[in-house]
């Protein structure tokens, strides 16, 4: 008798069999060539509703099932005020893909919007904090967030392009305001059109931006934000077509600075000059 699968058991077998060697293998990699789990560790798997993070949920669910390392999982969900349909599609989601989802509500976007200057970047750390601080409350570590290769060497160049400065995304780094507690990205290897194809493959929906300033405001920071992502998203895709090794070189470049060569560095905060060791 053929064996009958649940969806969210279809959805586990894509990412295992289908899709081993564009999300699995570079999941797996990531977390060991980083470090990111150890033995022991209770991880916020922290989730937006985005395609990204549920993705991240799923693999980490996986691991979590057939790792040899025992650490313990929370998916956390925060509704930093989103609208009722944003609400319900997040937990569509975690129902259709078996994922047991902790919710908590704050109420971040009504502060953020009535900030007159930088409301993203303000709703970014706030944000970021009320992860850090539920995950602790819930006896966590360490929190997991959903950024990907992709975001890794799109933040590089823009960082030279728009902010005048060699800065790169680190797979794994301690906090400054939460003692003891560390982020991870699991998902640092993986593409972000492996994901777009996972998605679609399942016929999956996820949210897109859920942003109650963006819905109120087309010229926001945030969308100025977007669209220079966008546009080095292009720049790489266009670069791509006459150098397929683009990706990978950038990638490559972020974990073989050559410091000798720069005539000016900046760590812990205090900027350095080539002169220092002339």
């Amino acid at each position: 008798m053929k064996r009958e699968f649940k969806p969210y058991q279809l959805i586990e077998q894509s990412i295992t069999k289908k899709y081993r060697k564009q999300l699995w293998n570079p999941f797996i990699r990531a977390v060991k060539h980083y470090d990111l789990i150890q033995n022991g560790d209770r991880i916020a798997v922290c989730i937006s509703g985005g395609k990204d993070s549920m993705l991240m949920a799923k693999l980490m669910e996986l691991l979590q099932r057939y790792s040899d390392v025992p650490f313990e999982l929370v998916f956390l969900v925060m509704d930093p005020g989103y609208n009722p349909e944003n609400r319900l599609k997040i937990e569509e989601n975690a129902k259709l893909l078996n994922i047991p989802i902790t919710i908590f509500e704050t109420n971040i976007f009504d502060i953020a919007n009535k900030s007159e200057r930088y409301p993203c970047y303000l709703c970014a750390r706030m944000r970021r904090g009320n992860l850090y601080a539920k995950a602790k409350e819930l006896d966590c570590n360490k929190i997991a967030l959903g950024h990907h290769f992709s975001d890794v060497i799109e933040t590089t160049v823009m960082a030279m392009f728009y902010g005048a400065q060699l800065q790169a995304m680190i797979p794994k780094l301690h906090s400054k305001n939460f003692d003891g507690m560390e982020l991870i990205r699991p998902m640092y290897c993986i593409h972000e059109d492996s994901i777009i194809s996972w998605k679609e493959y399942n016929h999956l929906e996820f949210l897109q931006c859920a942003c109650r300033f963006t819905e109120q405001s087309e010229n926001s920071a945030n969308d100025l934000q977007i669209s220079k992502r966008r546009e080095i998203k292009m720049l790489i895709r266009e670069l791509k077509k006459t150098n397929p090794d683009i990706e990978q070189n950038i990638f490559g470049s972020i974990h073989k600075v050559h410091l000798d060569t720069f005539p000016g560095y900046k760590t812990d905060g205090e900027m350095h000059s080539f002169l220092e060791k002339f």
